[in-house]
């Protein structure tokens, strides 16, 4: 009974999502069935349809508003062993919620557990391209076992960016901080939050099995900020925590050209 109520996709919904619904359905398709909960900042009629269509519990963050803030709601709203929290874009295949278990369940000093993942274009999956080729190079240390609980080599990995695919992720809350997502970034609150979890004593468990489809559109919110700047300007605060300034400037603008595939 325990493996069926040991984890929680949180799924964080704003507005009015047309892939919203295909989000859920993947979730529900897991072939080990898990607790499911919505959370919104924008209540609206759309999404207490949604809520009430598939019987999933919907929370209203009626504080700060955020993506972070978000995040944090939906995390602290979850009552089991692990979250994932789940965006309202993506898709998640039928095994992932299976091997989170799997998983974690033999690893008790886990931080953060994650998977490889493939992108959605025009409704394709693409499985293969240059950019998920290059993170697939910088997680290579880590399909080591070996490797997991090492602070020094997860802090290397992240020093050039953040290869780790943030739908992906599912957090072991008895080994984590209750606030984990920062104020203040727009782009790169995933790299910021896993930069100051890899500091501490623990595992970063990952899977190298494509468990998650992560939708790339021009609604997304990292399409919409890639368009304005704000990740260039993110990106240098980030490569600051690990490089002196002038290394900082050009990690920036080799990874400015690697964002450029997450435009449309």
């Amino acid at each position: 009974m325990r493996m069926e109520v040991s984890h929680t996709f949180a799924i964080c919904a704003y507005k009015e999502s047309a892939y919203l619904e295909e989000c859920i359905q993947s979730i529900r398709k897991q072939s080990l069935k898990t607790n499911i909960i919505m959370i919104t900042s924008t209540e609206n009629d759309f999404l207490k349809g949604i809520s009430d269509k598939f019987e999933i519990p919907l929370y209203i963050n009626r504080g700060e508003r955020g993506i972070t803030q978000d995040w944090n709601f939906a995390y602290q709203k979850a009552n089991t062993d692990y979250v994932t929290i789940a965006h309202q874009d993506d898709v998640y295949f039928k095994d992932y919620a299976k091997y989170v278990v799997k998983y974690l369940e033999k690893q008790g000093d886990a931080l953060i557990y994650f998977t490889d993942y493939a992108e959605i274009r025009d409704n394709k999956i693409i499985r293969s391209n240059k950019l998920l080729r290059i993170k697939r190079l910088m997680l290579y240390p880590l399909r080591f076992s070996m490797f997991w609980g090492s602070r020094f080599v997860r802090r290397r990995i992240l020093s050039f960016g953040s290869p780790i695919c943030c739908p992906s992720v599912t957090l072991v809350k008895k080994n984590l901080p209750s606030i984990i997502w920062e104020k203040g970034f727009r782009s790169n609150e995933d790299w910021e939050a896993w930069e100051k979890i890899s500091k501490m004593r623990g595992k970063f468990i990952y899977n190298r099995e494509i468990l998650v489809g992560h939708r790339i559109h021009e609604g997304s919110e990292t399409s919409i900020i890639i368009k304005d700047g704000v990740r260039t300007q993110e990106d240098y605060i980030m490569f600051r925590k690990f490089w002196p300034s002038f290394i900082a400037k050009i990690l920036t603008r080799l990874y400015a050209k690697s964002e450029e595939s997450n435009q449309i």
